[in-house]
């Protein structure tokens, strides 16, 4: 187990964890920083600050309800359903890939694409406003031509590592495949 810090696209530290489970199997776990406790106090604070300003205002206790319960619900939503803690891709060279995402909440989340699906695995780039932004995704091959692309499954969507780790998992998930074909 090989553990190494590296970057998002936004500067924000990720971790790096490569599990070597056999010669053909592999899993890389990139993860995020935990939810910021003083963020979220910093954020509550401000919405019920202001709230509370309204409501000495307009004397409404209805103001301070809803910005309660609008802080509640928006937070429990954003930690179940946005805040990914970690992203995992496991590579079973003669199975298929897994990938998993593990949200703050505990829920957890799961897809499989089968070994003979895949074309390849490959690091593309989009232009992003005024950036160039790498990812790595999986090319589908087109189950009428073997020579086409039927579609691109991005990975790491959440943590959005910078280059240097992406090549990294790269290199290692092409030595899997490269044993396979």
């Amino acid at each position: 187990m090989a553990e190494d810090a590296f970057t998002d696209i936004s500067g924000r530290a990720i971790t790096l964890d490569c599990h070597d489970h056999c010669g053909f199997c592999r899993e890389y776990v990139v993860s995020s920083p935990k939810v910021s406790f003083w963020r979220v106090m910093c954020y509550t604070s401000a919405v019920w600050l202001v709230a509370y300003a309204v409501f000495f205002l307009t004397q409404n206790t209805a103001v301070l309800t809803t910005a309660i319960l609008v802080t509640l619900v928006g937070m429990m939503l954003h930690i179940h359903l946005v805040k990914v803690d970690h992203e995992s891709l496991l590579v079973i060279g003669s199975l298929g890939i897994q990938v998993s995402y593990g949200y703050a909440s505990g829920r957890e989340t799961s897809s499989f694409i089968e070994m003979g699906k895949i074309k390849d695995i490959v690091i593309n780039e989009a232009v992003h406003m005024h950036q160039i932004i790498y990812y790595l995704c999986v090319l589908l091959r087109d189950p009428s031509d073997p020579n086409a692309v039927s579609g691109v499954v991005p990975l790491f969507q959440s943590s959005k590592p910078r280059l240097d780790c992406l090549v990294k998992v790269y290199k290692s998930c092409q030595e899997i495949l490269s044993k396979c074909s």
